[in-house]
């Protein structure tokens, strides 16, 4: 299905009464950082929207790669969705309990390997919760598994060398989701062993910006522009998304998409690469 046929974001009026069709497959993508204490997984367990399975970011990966939560093959990624009952007709929905920090990861993954029948809940499930939704406790239900077909979508996806060669580009925009803290250096990144600063001339875009606080849903439209804009971005020219470890530049991604802008790709490796090394340029402040 085409991806402007399918809403990158649905309300829990939504999908609260589609909870039971057969074509909807739900996944609860919850991801925290190593400094905020919690387990997503134990999480799951004590409550999740009914129907949900959970989605590891760290397991569905390229395990091999020392960097955290690289994209994995199309074939591992297929494998590991169609044992969650997901084809590629499946209307898949995916949330998060963290501020939209890995729904919008899974989304833009499912775009990386060919599937646009995909949307985040807006609010995830602490909206759902706070309007009286139910919940289950446990493990899913099994399911059957599906065939789920995946192709690699290379335009959505940066690499550390393509992200040097946009520093000579003058056409070329950054945009970083992280604090503006870490963006400046003033403040440690949560991984160890990492520089602190940002890439020459990417401009900060706290992912947190795009959310609205008191409802904790994804701001407006016109309100994201702004954001964008207000941080010195160019919305007619080409824009390139990092962030700590590619989580949350997936958020400013889907942002964007919003906006109009499909084709805006994600650096996978972002400041976990970028920072982790000793010859990338870093600027600080």
């Amino acid at each position: 299905m085409s991806s402007r046929l399918t809403p990158p974001l649905v309300s829990c009026e939504w999908l609260a009464e589609r909870l039971a069709a057969r074509d909807i497959a739900i996944l609860d993508a919850t991801f925290v950082l190593p400094n905020q204490g919690r387990q997503a997984e134990q999480e799951y367990l004590v409550e999740h929207i009914p129907g949900a399975k959970f989605f590891d970011v760290d397991t569905v990966a390229d395990v091999s790669d020392p960097l955290p939560h690289m994209l994995p093959t199309p074939e591992f990624f297929a494998a590991s969705v169609g044992r969650l009952g997901i084809d590629n007709t499946t209307h898949v929905v995916v949330y998060d309990n963290n501020d939209f920090m890995a729904s919008a990861r899974l989304w833009w993954t499912f775009r990386v390997f060919g599937h646009d029948r995909v949307s985040v809940l807006d609010g995830g499930l602490k909206r759902w919760l706070a309007l009286g939704r139910g919940f289950e406790s446990g493990l899913a239900t099994l399911v059957t598994s599906r065939r789920f077909e995946a192709y690699f979508r290379g335009e959505l996806v940066r690499n550390l060398d393509e992200v040097r060669s946009l520093l000579a580009q003058s056409e070329s925009q950054i945009a970083d989701a992280r604090s503006p803290g870490r963006f400046m250096g003033s403040e440690p990144e949560p991984r160890p062993g990492l520089r602190s600063g940002h890439i020459p001339g990417s401009k900060n875009v706290f992912f947190k910006t795009l959310i609205d606080e008191s409802s904790g849903l994804m701001k407006s439209s016109p309100a994201i522009d702004g954001v964008f804009r207000n941080a010195g971005l160019d919305l007619q020219r080409p824009i390139v998304t990092t962030c700590g470890t590619g989580v949350t530049a997936a958020v400013l991604a889907l942002g964007l998409f919003r906006l109009g802008r499909e084709d805006v790709p994600v650096y996978d490796g972002s400041w976990a690469e970028w920072g982790g090394r000793e010859d990338t340029p870093i600027e600080l402040g």
